[in-house]
């Protein structure tokens, strides 16, 4: 019985020494980044091509994110409510970009949005041009983000009782009065973190932006453009930016979820 029960033990100390690990290897980074970057984030703030690129990248995100919820939100409640033929295959085109690298992302939308493009070239026609402007941020953004959107509210609608649906169709509603007046309602607290989510992921978004568009530059690309031509020490400070501002989606969501459990309560 001693021998077993010291094993749990060894089991379980070296599980949590394990999980204490991986958590430091998480943490220390970026307590490092914050506190060595830290000192400079107000010079930061006062340089020119950074608050250019902090609006850029806050505008370009709220954009992509307005987009994913308004064309994801449909695609959300479909997968979490019917059943179709080829809803799995749907339901794998909205996931596959999660699993692409970011920079594979951006060169297979150039592939659609180049000039050279039959897609592309009636864009031009039409004087929007995306290569190289805030329209490339944004569909770079767009691509990369939307999926996480789609996943939070497929969760969200899933959620919602369908029994008070049919309550309001029996009441008269027709179903997108009943989506309007119930399910929507009882779902926004989980649309509101899956767009929380999606604003944050389009604004730490590097590999698919810097492909369509490295300028106007976001924060991400800045940082590295101070990288590769000042090193380490000129790049701190925006890196270290980036960080702080990752923090207010963050609360933003703790916020939601601690609202949540009080409801539940």
């Amino acid at each position: 019985m001693r021998t077993r029960t010291s094993r749990l033990t060894i089991a379980h100390v070296s599980a949590w020494a394990l999980g204490a690990m991986l958590l430091l290897f998480l943490a220390v980074p970026i307590i490092l980044l914050v506190v060595l970057g830290g000192a400079g984030i107000g010079g930061a703030l006062r340089d020119h091509d950074m608050i250019a690129a902090l609006e850029t990248t806050f505008v370009t995100a709220t954009i992509a994110t307005f987009l994913a919820a308004l064309c994801g939100s449909p695609i959300a409640y479909a997968l979490s409510r019917a059943k179709f033929r080829g809803r799995a295959l749907i339901a794998a085109i909205v996931d596959l970009p999660l699993l692409i690298p970011h920079p594979v992302a951006g060169i297979a939308i150039l592939l659609l949005v180049s000039r050279d493009t039959a897609f592309g070239s009636t864009l031009l026609d039409m004087g929007l041009r995306v290569v190289g402007t805030p329209a490339g941020i944004v569909a770079a953004m767009l691509f990369v983000s939307a999926p996480l959107y789609v996943s939070a509210a497929r969760e969200a609608f899933a959620r919602v009782d369908r029994r008070y649906e049919f309550v309001a169709r029996t009441l008269g509603d027709t179903s997108w009065s009943a989506f309007r007046r119930v399910t929507f309602p009882m779902a926004r607290r989980g649309l509101a973190s899956a767009a929380i989510v999606t604003w944050a992921r389009a604004v730490s978004e590097f590999g698919a932006v810097v492909v369509l568009a490295y300028n106007p530059k976001v924060v991400s690309v800045l940082s590295y453009d101070r990288f590769t031509t000042g090193g380490l020490r000129d790049a701190l400070p925006i890196a270290a930016t980036l960080v702080v501002v990752s923090i207010v989606p963050l609360l933003a969501l703790r916020a939601l979820r601690y609202d949540r459990s009080n409801e539940a309560v």
